[in-house]
């Protein structure tokens, strides 16, 4: 089926605007991605631990196991790491878990912007 010059005409400038839409987004996540501040990937959990010390209250019936300790656990090019993070580093911690998923969430919006600016670009190029 074929265009009529009226139809790209009248369908040309709207494109334009949305294009104009799509960058002010994209520069407006860039923004966003600026600001984030420190990320950390990974999750936090609570861990209990037994020792191996002999007759130790965590060899008991019922055991009384050593904790509550903090521990942020990740993978990172392909490796499997947990560290464990002291009371007073646990909001700051916290803070960058946020800022790692926002930061995955934000990058998930500017792949989808951009793949519908090119489409929109090559449909100009190519009307």
């Amino acid at each position: 089926m074929r265009q009529s010059a009226s139809t790209a005409l009248c369908f040309k400038p709207m494109t334009i605007s949305r294009e104009k839409l799509l960058l002010r987004q994209i520069e407006r996540l860039k923004g966003q991605l600026a600001a984030l501040g420190d990320l950390r990937p990974g999750s936090l959990s609570t861990q209990y631990n037994v020792c191996g010390t002999p007759g130790c209250r965590c060899k008991a019936t019922p055991p009384e196991k050593h904790g509550p300790y903090d521990q942020v656990s990740f993978t990172r090019k392909g490796k499997s790491s947990s560290k464990f993070v002291r009371k007073e580093d646990l909001a700051a911690v916290r803070r960058e878990l946020k800022n790692y998923e926002t930061m995955k969430t934000l990058v998930d919006r500017w792949v989808d912007l951009a793949t519908e600016l090119s489409n929109l670009r090559l449909l100009n190029k190519h009307p």
